[in-house]
């Protein structure tokens, strides 16, 4: 016979499976009129907690063992960002403030694009025609 804490420990996981799907942290793309796709982030957090106890035996040794339990969680969603696909590429808008720092850390990509177009640009000296001294 399995424990009825078992039963109470499914019960609260199989809930938290209905609530938190992969649509819960990336979701549904939402279309826009302009042509690009807008799709957005969340961070998802959840707790649970399950636990019983069971009652002093009963004097008689047919009987069964009185239990108590109870279980319980929490759910999360917290939005991040949002991610602007369109034909110029991929865009992240924070959902939140962020600090001047973060702002660079998240524009360090596009820094470095640029910066290798500017090198890429000029000419090595080396290879360039003309006289010599």
């Amino acid at each position: 016979m399995e424990h009825p804490i078992g039963h109470l420990m499914q019960t609260t996981l199989e809930n938290i499976k209905d609530m938190v799907d992969v649509n819960t942290v990336i979701g549904e793309p939402i279309p826009t009129g302009s042509g690009a796709t807008v799709i957005p982030v969340s961070k998802v957090s959840f707790g649970f907690v399950s636990g019983g106890g069971e009652y002093d035996p009963p004097q008689t040794p047919t009987a069964d063992i009185p239990f108590a339990g109870g279980s319980g969680a929490g759910v999360s969603v917290q939005p991040v960002s949002f991610l602007v696909v369109n034909s110029e590429g991929v865009k992240v808008l924070p959902a939140q403030h962020i600090t001047a720092w973060e702002r660079a850390i998240g524009s360090a990509p596009q820094l470095m694009e640029e910066i290798k177009a500017l090198l890429s640009s000029r000419k090595d000296p080396a290879q360039q025609d003309g006289p010599t001294a």
